[in-house]
This record gives C-alpha cells, structure tokens and sequence, in this order.
C-alpha cells in the first residue's frame, strides 16, 4: 500500500478487530485479521497492544491452549468509547477523501 498507516489508524484498526470477539482474541489471530486490511508485522503489532492496554482500552488475560499459555486482549468500555470515537472520525476523513478523488477539485 502505498498510504502510511498513522499510529491512530492502526490503533483504530486493532481496536475493531479485537471489539469482533465479546471473549477477547489472541495475539497471532489479531495479527492476521490486521493483515486482511493492512501489511503489518508482529514486531510492529505487539507494542501497538502493549499501549492499548497500558492506555486502558484492552485487558489481557492469559488461558491455557494445547499445553501453553495464550495471551488474550479484550475490548474495555474506556476501548469501545476510543472505537466509537474513530469511527466517526474515520467516516469524516475517508468521506472527505472520497469525495476529492472522485469528484475532483472545482474551481468556482
């Protein structure tokens, strides 16, 4: 893709993916939901999920899957404010944008 992917957008994006799953969603999974929409690597995903939970927009927990530990992330009502509040926004910004590319500049 040739658009950045800004930290709000991505953290927009986690947010959505992770908000999918009332019981939460682990790390690997939330990584490969994030690549349906954008290139991302784990490197960069895990610290963007380290600050999401530090800022009280997820809770972790961690549950036993075929002999180990798997860490979830899930939503927080503080989470699902930040989504509804990006949502918006996001609507706004990409309505803008359409319009501008689509319909060109017009010059009065």
């Amino acid at each position: 893709m040739v658009f950045n992917t800004g930290a709000a957008l991505l953290d927009a994006i986690v947010l959505a993916v992770v908000s999918k799953d009332p019981e939460g969603t682990y790390g690997y999974k939330i990584t490969q939901d994030v690549r349906q929409v954008i290139e991302v690597s784990e490197s960069t995903l895990y610290p963007v999920l380290r600050r999401l939970q530090k800022d009280d927009c997820l809770s972790i927990y961690d549950m036993e899957f075929a002999g180990r530990n798997r860490r979830y992330y899930k939503i927080t009502p503080k989470g699902t404010g930040q989504l509804v509040m990006y949502e918006s926004e996001w609507k706004q910004y990409s309505g803008k944008i359409t319009e501008m590319l689509e319909g060109g500049i017009r010059h009065e």
